[in-house]
């Protein structure tokens, strides 16, 4: 069984990967701003699925969306925030004047979504494989129960807008399936 430092670095390496696949990171974007989706929790949904062959559960995803929402909507909802408020004001924002300091916030929000990476691995709950790869109707049905997890909290529902997005990372995902 891998450590958590292990399960960390492996799992930050898959969703930097899985992230800059066409359309994802527009895919990853619109379930976060339409259901709230934790793109880091969907990211290590996906990769425990793909590589650990362990497609999780509702309670154990409840459980990592536990361990991580204080850091979640304490840093990392501020951070973001900051960093998107800076694109249009308040004066002086945006500006030369302020760029640099926008990217500073910028590799802070990097930063705390490593910390939260950090966070899920030590939670992750990896258990014997049952199979010797993942399908994606299961890695389709992880990904969904993720959504339908944050949707839930926002009295919101997955449309089709919102399905093509969880098939966009899915694609992407089972591209690294070993």
């Amino acid at each position: 069984m891998r450590s958590a430092p292990e399960i960390a670095a492996e799992s930050w390496a898959f969703a930097l990967a899985i992230y800059v696949r066409p359309g994802v990171a527009e895919a990853c974007l619109t379930l976060q701003s339409e259901l709230g989706v934790d793109v880091m929790l969907l990211l290590m949904s996906a990769f425990a699925a793909v590589k650990h062959r362990i497609p999780l559960t509702a309670d154990e995803i409840n459980a990592l969306d536990a361990s991580c929402r204080p850091w979640r909507e304490q840093i990392m909802r501020k951070l973001r925030a900051i960093r998107t408020e800076l694109k249009t004001g308040p004066a002086p924002a945006p500006g030369s004047a302020t760029e640099p300091f926008r990217s500073q916030v910028k590799a802070l929000e990097l930063e705390a979504e490593k910390i939260e990476n950090r966070l899920l691995a030590e939670c992750l709950p990896l258990r014997q494989a049952q199979q010797e790869v993942v399908r994606p109707d299961q890695l389709r049905g992880v990904l969904t129960d993720v959504a339908m997890h944050f949707a839930r909290q926002r009295g919101t529902k997955l449309n089709a807008s919102l399905s093509s997005s969880i098939e966009v990372i899915l694609e992407a995902a089972m591209q690294d399936a070993s």
